[in-house]
């Protein structure tokens, strides 16, 4: 048994990891993956084919870079007989927050809500197809990934186009009230998803530590939203909820695209 340790530099939430762990699924070798969020690092534990693991993990635009590469005595694992049933928690607080941001976010003409919401849609999805995939075809977790990543891009798409005509048309400025208590509460269940999913690997190390939130792009989004809202009100334009939403926008096809690339 072989282990290999990557640097994986974009690896910032629980949804990141599943998605390297439905690129890999199809390598028969892999005995195990091991994630450490914080620090950002993959452990994978093989039997050959390490250009091959090396390779898809690559694809996927992550920044992963092999860091080294040793044989190991290790054969079984402690695998976590919670963990499905964390990631339909998780999967359930997305959701449900995809539906808050949404609806709050039309009503108080908020696009950075709106972006942001997707954005908890995206999460939704990479947690669904892991978990309606297992012990299914690999055919089958394909076609899910596809429609899953060509539906988060026709959203956002639609998204950049209402931008577009607020941009271009006098428009009633959000509630930047409404900014951020909403983003607050986004907030605060996107660190409970991570406490949550970090604390069931028993890493007392991984879990105790406060960067592990901060790390996540989840709630670098959630922080610029309120900044935006501060910045509604302060310069009483709705341009800072504009470009914030652009930009999460960018951020919801880069990750559609990594589902995608999954599907291939």
């Amino acid at each position: 048994m072989n282990k290999t340790i990557f640097e994986i530099t974009k690896m910032d939430c629980p949804s990141e990891e599943n998605l390297i762990r439905m690129k890999l699924d199809e390598i028969s070798s892999i005995a195990n993956l091991h994630f450490d969020i914080p620090n950002r690092k993959l452990t994978v534990f093989h039997t050959d084919e390490i250009d091959l693991i090396e390779k898809y993990i690559t694809e996927l635009n992550l920044g992963g870079k092999k860091i080294t590469t040793e044989h190991t005595n290790q054969t079984e694992f402690n695998d976590d007989q919670n963990q499905r049933k964390l990631l339909w928690t998780v999967l359930i607080i997305n959701f449900t927050f995809f539906i808050v941001e949404i609806t709050t976010g039309i009503i108080s003409k908020s696009m950075g809500l709106i972006a942001d919401g997707l954005d908890m849609l995206a999460d939704t999805f990479v947690y669904g197809i892991s978990l309606f995939a297992v012990g299914g075809s690999l055919i089958k977790k394909k076609r899910i990934a596809e429609i899953a990543g060509y539906f988060q891009i026709t959203l956002a798409i639609l998204g950049f186009i209402e931008v577009i005509r607020r941009f271009l048309n006098a428009e009633k400025f959000p509630d930047f009230t409404t900014m951020i208590v909403v983003s607050i509460l986004a907030l605060i269940a996107n660190g409970i998803c991570l406490f949550i999913l970090q604390k069931s690997k028993n890493n007392e190390e991984a879990h105790m530590k406060a960067s592990m939130i901060f790390t996540s792009n989840d709630v670098i989004i959630n922080l610029g939203v309120i900044v935006a809202a501060i910045l509604v009100n302060g310069f009483d334009s709705n341009k800072p909820d504009l470009i914030i939403g652009s930009i999460v926008f960018i951020l919801v096809i880069q990750g559609a695209i990594r589902i995608l690339q999954i599907s291939k």
